[in-house]
C-alpha cells in the first residue's frame, strides 16, 4: 500500500539510495525540500547537476576538479617529487586540512579488496605508475586507510615502486587502525604524517 504520491515517493527512494540514509531520514529529508522555496529546491537540484556536469577527474593526480588539471597539481609552489597516495577525494580534503603535507596527491578511487572483486585494475593504480615512470619522483607516502584493504594496497603498489629505486613511506599509525581518514581530526593526520616510516 502505497502511503505517498508517486513524485513524494520517488523522491524518498532517490535519497535511501544515498550511503548512511535510511528510510526514516530519507523521509525528513524529502519533506524538509518540500519544505523549501521553489528557488532553494531548484538551487539545490541544479547544484548536483552542475557538479556532475562540471566535474571530472584532474589528468594528473586523479582528483576530483573543474578543470583539467586540478589547483594542487598546476600550483609550481608544491614540491611535485613527493606523491602522497589517498582512497578517495575525500581523504585529500583531510590532508589539506592539516596544513602539513607541502606535496600532490594521487587518488587511487577505491582500494584493492578481493572480497568486493575489486582488483589493482579497477583502481587508479597504472595513472600512478606512469606518474613515477615519467621521473622526478623522490617519495611516494602511502596513506591509505589503515584497514586490510588499505594496507593490502599500500603494500602492493609499494612492491610495484620498490624497482624504481624510489623511497616508499606510509603514514604513522596515529590514525587508528580500522578507522578511514575521513574520520580523523586535523591533529591525528598531522602526527601520522610527520611520523610515517618507510615500507
Amino acid at each position: 500500500m502505497e502511503y505517498f504520491a508517486a513524485p513524494l515517493q520517488n523522491l524518498i527512494e532517490e535519497f535511501e539510495k544515498l550511503p548512511g540514509i535510511g528510510s526514516k531520514t530519507a523521509q525528513r529529508l524529502a519533506f524538509f525540500v518540500l519544505n523549501q522555496p521553489k528557488e532553494k529546491a531548484e538551487k539545490f537540484a541544479n547544484a548536483i547537476v552542475e557538479a556532475k556536469k562540471s566535474l571530472c577527474y584532474c589528468a594528473e593526480c586523479q582528483n576530483l576538479s573543474d578543470k583539467e588539471t586540478c589547483s594542487i597539481c598546476s600550483n609550481p609552489t608544491r614540491d611535485h617529487s613527493v606523491i602522497c597516495v589517498m582512497e578517495s577525494p575525500k581523504d585529500v580534503l583531510q590532508m589539506e586540512r592539516t596544513n602539513e603535507f607541502k606535496g600532490v596527491y594521487h587518488v587511487l578511487h577505491g582500494a584493492i579488496a578481493p572480497m568486493d572483486n575489486v582488483g589493482p585494475d579497477d583502481i587508479k593504480i597504472k595513472e600512478l605508475m606512469a606518474r613515477i615512470a615519467a621521473g622526478d619522483v623522490q617519495e611516494v607516502i602511502m596513506a591509505t586507510n589503515p584497514n586490510i584493504e588499505g594496507e593490502t594496497t599500500a603494500m602492493y603498489i609499494s612492491k610495484l615502486i620498490k624497482p624504481f629505486g624510489i623511497k616508499v613511506t606510509r603514514i604513522a599509525h596515529g590514525v587508528p587502525v580500522g578507522g578511514e581518514l575521513e574520520f580523523a581530526d586535523e591533529i591525528t593526520l598531522s602526527k601520522a604524517l610527520q611520523w610515517r616510516v618507510e615500507l
